[in-house]
């Protein structure tokens, strides 16, 4: 009798391990900065392209949000309270996990490239939306989307830097860009951010200094997107 109790306690942890796991399912998202095939490590401050402009990528900063999983076009799952700062320096932000308690299937992934207008005139909030992560305009133009910063011989400014900090929620220059993927692996999904893309389509000799809301803010904020993949 011993040894069927013991039996008997094994089989049922082992039964309410299993159904815990299934019922608290998690979705791991990765997110991975990239210069082309090169995985970009700021860690290194030497890091360079190696193309022939030296360039040097020293911040990549982007928000991303609202995260959203749909089945046939219907939304399934819905994260709540969806704002997730990416800093390519800090390891810990590049990686997101969300719970699925009921295991929902989807095949598709939406979400946004920065903060959504409502958010934004709620005013300066806590956590990853806090103003002292430096994504945040005190002169009431609201959050910052996505900052890209470095240095490029291609640059005549001052050691050769270009900065990028695009946001604007107000209308005509609303940069907010809402994506969409399809997904065919529910448990690792694996976000690739390709800096050259963006860089690739910027003159830096003529454009190198974008800081606050306007059209080129605006088209700029476009090209970033296209550089977001999932694969």
């Amino acid at each position: 009798m011993k040894n069927l109790s013991i039996i008997f306690v094994i089989v049922f942890v082992s039964s309410v391990r299993f159904i815990s796991a299934q019922t608290n399912t998690a979705m791991y998202i990765s997110i991975s900065p990239t210069y082309g095939a090169n995985v970009v490590d700021l860690a290194d401050s030497s890091f360079l392209t190696n193309d022939s402009n030296n360039l040097q990528i020293d911040v990549l900063k982007f928000y991303i949000s609202h995260f959203q999983f749909l089945k046939a076009g219907i939304n399934v799952l819905e994260e709540q309270n969806s704002f997730h700062l990416v800093d390519a320096s800090d390891p810990k932000t590049l990686q997101i996990i969300i719970l699925n308690k009921q295991n929902i299937v989807f095949d598709q992934l939406d979400f946004y490239l920065g903060i959504d207008s409502i958010t934004t005139v709620s005013g300066a909030m806590g956590g990853d939306l806090d103003p002292t992560k430096g994504m945040y305009w005190s002169w009431q133009s609201g959050y910052i989307n996505c900052k890209l910063e470095g240095k490029s011989k291609l640059c005549s400014t001052r050691n050769n830097e270009f900065q990028f900090h695009l946001g604007g929620y107000q209308s005509p220059f609303n940069t907010l860009q809402a994506l969409e993927f399809p997904i065919s692996n529910t448990e690792h999904i694996h976000i690739t951010f390709d800096i050259k893309k963006i860089i690739e389509n910027i003159n830096l000799a003529t454009l190198n200094h974008v800081m606050s809301p306007n059209n080129v803010a605006l088209q700029l904020s476009k090209t970033v997107s296209k550089a977001i993949s999932i694969k």
